[in-house]
């Protein structure tokens, strides 16, 4: 999120103490708090067959994490590592990517199904769908609130769709000109975050490898320069920190760090994240000094008896 978002007028209240851990997660605790945090758990089993790919964290310790399976949303306290499923889901839905806004609704991406789901965490009740695609040929992979829209990629088609965030409004499509080519048959756009002005976002083109910057005016794409690698390759989720790019490469087993300059127009590599937990992370969040990552597994059986886990590392 970035400054330029407008604060909604209705606040979530996702849990207890929530403003002593916003004054931790953003790097004014004590060290005494600083100390408590780092004895909290780095290993989060999800439900058995829970198959999950997108994560978001909000100014509470608490992680949602979407189902593949079903749509379901499952939420930990990243104090204990105990978690619930909140959000129940249903027969032939999907929850790919999503991201909880400041007023405590998740915005989840459909998938194959075309759909923007939006939901109150606190409670789990799905409050709308928005149909964005149609129901083939088109898969929405991840979204962004920015302004007073929420932007999901389609990974099929060169198209982001931006849901409103308030009850009024329709779904705005835009096209990706300029740079963006749209390889058919493969993965194109995937993890989305809004730039460091907050007027445009970074788009990863998975399969490819390549970072874009998109207008949010005109929907033209700028490739990113990359500098210290050729590509983000398996780039899937996307953390933006002030002008620090996290990309997490799922089946490298890795997060790429890059230092994006002041128009992120150019992104320097500083260094590289692994971790021997990790197996196809998929997207990652940040809370405090840690990114949370879940693991997709997307190279092991994908079955109801298939176990899954989020991790926390250092970031």
């Amino acid at each position: 999120m970035t400054r330029s978002d407008p604060r909604p007028s209705r606040r979530a209240v996702l849990g207890g103490a929530v403003g002593a851990v916003s004054a931790v997660a953003a790097g004014t605790g004590s060290a005494e708090a600083a100390a408590t945090r780092a004895t909290w758990p780095t290993l989060f089993p999800l439900p058995d067959g829970w198959l999950p790919e997108g994560i978001t964290i909000g100014r509470g310790p608490y992680a949602y994490m979407g189902s593949r399976a079903n749509g379901a949303v499952y939420r930990t306290d990243l104090r204990t590592g105990e978690g619930r499923v909140v959000h129940d889901g249903g027969t032939g839905l999907a929850a790919i990517g999503l991201k909880l806004d400041h007023d405590g609704l998740l915005y989840i991406a459909g998938g194959g199904g075309g759909t923007a789901r939006i939901v109150d965490a606190r409670t789990g009740r799905l409050l709308r769908t928005h149909q964005l695609t149609g129901a083939t040929g088109h898969f929405v992979n991840d979204v962004v609130p920015l302004g007073d829209r929420a932007w999901f990629t389609d990974s099929y088609g060169p198209v982001l769709y931006g849901v409103p965030r308030g009850r009024r409004g329709g779904v705005r499509a835009l096209p990706l000109t300029g740079d963006w080519e749209q390889t058919p048959d493969v993965i194109n756009a995937n993890g989305v975050v809004a730039t460091p002005d907050g007027r445009g976002l970074i788009v990863v083109r998975m399969t490819a490898g390549e970072l874009y910057r998109v207008s949010l005016r005109t929907g033209r794409a700028t490739r990113i320069r990359l500098v210290g690698a050729d590509d983000v390759v398996h780039g899937d989720g996307l953390v933006r920190v002030g002008h620090t790019l996290y990309v997490v490469q799922n089946r490298l087993n890795l997060v790429s760090v890059w230092d994006l300059d002041a128009r992120a127009g150019t992104a320097t590599l500083r260094r590289t994240i692994t971790d021997p937990r990790f197996d196809v992370p998929a997207t990652a969040a940040r809370f405090g000094d840690r990114l949370y990552l879940v693991n997709a597994r997307f190279t092991s059986p994908q079955t109801p008896e298939t176990t899954f886990t989020a991790v926390a590392v250092d970031r």
